[in-house]
């Protein structure tokens, strides 16, 4: 096989799998299975990350997205649908995903929750067509080390990123790149 077919079946590979991501958004994306499924997903990542519940208490914003799919051959593709919070109640429902390019294959499951520390942040990302992390306002993985005593993530600004229920085989991990935009419902 030539690099050039193997290439063109990397792309078509590709393509699939965002549609396969863009056909499963309507059936996700549904309100109060979506909600479900954030409220259960905050309550293990709280359960699970005593720094996570900390910064809950004090956070003016939660985004939580309880599970992500990422995959991938060469190119690859990653989307899910996520939950607004502000004040323990429903303020929005969101889409995140991106499209990558490198040595990659595999496929994985992951969810993410943000933790919106101030106004001006949470605005940003309510009065934007699509905020890519990475422009915009900051964000701080809490990796499992610093994640064990909320004194270690510094300051109490910005947004601050937990990722959790990791699952399947893809190498690396990163939020990066991805575009947030506001469902419409």
């Amino acid at each position: 096989m030539t690099s050039r077919n193997l290439s063109l079946k990397s792309v078509l590979l590709a393509a699939v799998a965002t549609l396969a991501l863009v056909g499963l958004r309507p059936a996700l994306a549904q309100g109060s299975v979506l909600e479900a499924d954030a409220g259960a997903a905050l309550k293990h990542l709280y359960a699970t990350s005593p720094s996570a519940k900390a910064l809950s208490e004090t956070a003016v914003g939660v985004l939580v997205f309880p599970s992500v799919t990422r995959l991938g051959f060469i190119v690859g593709a990653q989307g899910g649908d996520g939950v607004l919070y502000q004040k323990g109640k429903v303020a929005g429902h969101y889409n995140t995903g991106a499209l990558s390019v490198g040595l990659q294959a595999g496929i994985q499951s992951y969810g993410y929750a943000l933790f919106f520390m101030t106004k001006e942040d949470l605005s940003y990302l309510k009065n934007t067509k699509g905020w890519s992390i990475g422009a915009g306002p900051t964000v701080v993985i809490a990796d499992a080390g610093a994640a064990k005593d909320v004194s270690t993530l510094t300051g109490q600004k910005g947004v601050y990123g937990f990722i959790f229920d990791q699952k399947g085989l893809m190498a690396g991990m990163a939020l990066t790149g991805q575009k947030i935009t506001k469902l419409k419902h």
